[in-house]
């Protein structure tokens, strides 16, 4: 019975209009799916991978945890934290388990910053100074 009507459908013709269109949109809803979800991660991915090559001693990081300390030694995969003011909690772990890495600076540019949020806290509320 089935077999019947496909021939029926192919002598007329009307199925290969049916199936171009189809095929069509196929192919449209793969492109979109890889534009908005596959390459997005993908460069989401990079960016990660390039991050964690940077990291170096000195470096303040974030762990996926939510715990910050500094990095005092790398190695190709690993590296060791050093947490709390204590300066005794030394926690080796995976590169992969850091989230966020701030850069450490030579300190210049922190008293300057310093000296700007002064300034800023000497303004009243609509941006006069304050004598």
């Amino acid at each position: 019975m089935t077999l019947d009507l496909l021939l029926t459908a192919g002598a007329t013709g009307s199925t290969g209009g049916m199936l171009g269109s189809y095929g069509i949109s196929i192919v449209a809803m793969i492109a979109i799916f890889y534009f908005m979800l596959i390459r997005p991660q993908k460069k989401e991915q990079q960016k990660i991978q390039d991050m964690l090559k940077q990291v170096e001693v000195g470096d303040v990081v974030v762990t996926t945890s939510g715990f910050y300390g500094v990095v005092i030694d790398v190695t190709e995969d690993d590296v060791i934290v050093e947490f709390g003011s204590n300066r005794n909690c030394r926690i080796p772990m995976k590169k992969s388990a850091i989230a966020q890495v701030e850069k450490a600076d030579d300190g210049s540019s922190s008293s300057s910053a310093a000296e700007e949020t002064k300034e800023e806290g000497k303004k009243s509320l609509f941006g006069k100074k304050k004598d």
